[in-house]
């Protein structure tokens, strides 16, 4: 206990500004410490804190790649069903493309066409077939229609373009009359689809 208090009087009594007349023991004791201190600093500011902005990108791949992983964890947990949809898509897309004639089917569907006009009971003025505008994977192909008959003759026409077993859309309809004339003029324009072949996508 003694020695202990001697010591630290004599510690207390070091004068700091002077490190050269201290014993010895102190000396030796300050450079201990003064190592020990630069060599924690050595370690902390070069192999780790150079090495921090490595983790620091370390850490953010490894958040990128959780969020991939739960990405793709749940697409193949949907496999089974997205499958499944793109069956259906396929067999709906299949059903529509069965309803698009043929090059060889076009003739007798503007026959129909022709004929469903005149089935209503209309008087047919204009039937002019314009030149087909090519698309994706089919072909449109206008036609300009005048009808001329009753309000109940046209309705008919109209409801029976809509049950041919082909695709028949109706665009552009004008109605007009002429004063006295029980019957209505109806010029509109009928457009029918056909899917292109092969060879005729390709060129």
């Amino acid at each position: 206990m003694e020695r202990l208090n001697k010591f630290l009087d004599e510690l207390r009594a070091l004068d700091t500004s002077d490190v050269g007349r201290w014993p010895f023991l102190f000396r030796a004791l300050f450079v201990v410490i003064i190592f020990v201190i630069v060599t924690a600093a050595s370690v902390y500011y070069f192999p780790i804190k150079n090495k921090t902005p490595m983790l620091e990108q370390a850490e953010a791949k490894e958040q990128e790649l959780r969020q991939v992983f739960v990405v793709r964890q749940r697409k193949a947990a949907n496999f089974e069903a997205y499958k499944i949809q793109l069956a259906e898509i396929e067999q709906s897309f299949g059903a529509m493309l069965r309803q698009l004639p043929g090059k060889t089917e076009v003739p007798s569907l503007l026959v129909d066409i022709s004929q469903t006009g005149l089935g209503a009971g209309l008087e047919e003025e204009l039937f002019r077939p314009d030149a087909e505008i090519r698309r994706d994977f089919y072909a449109e192909l206008p036609i300009k229609i005048r009808l001329r008959g009753t309000y109940h003759e046209l309705a008919k026409f109209v409801s029976d373009i809509a049950a041919l077993p082909r695709i028949v859309t109706i665009h552009d309809v004008e109605l007009s009359s002429s004063d006295g004339d029980p019957e209505l003029q109806m010029d509109l324009v009928a457009k029918t689809y056909r899917y292109l072949e092969d060879d005729e996508e390709q060129s």
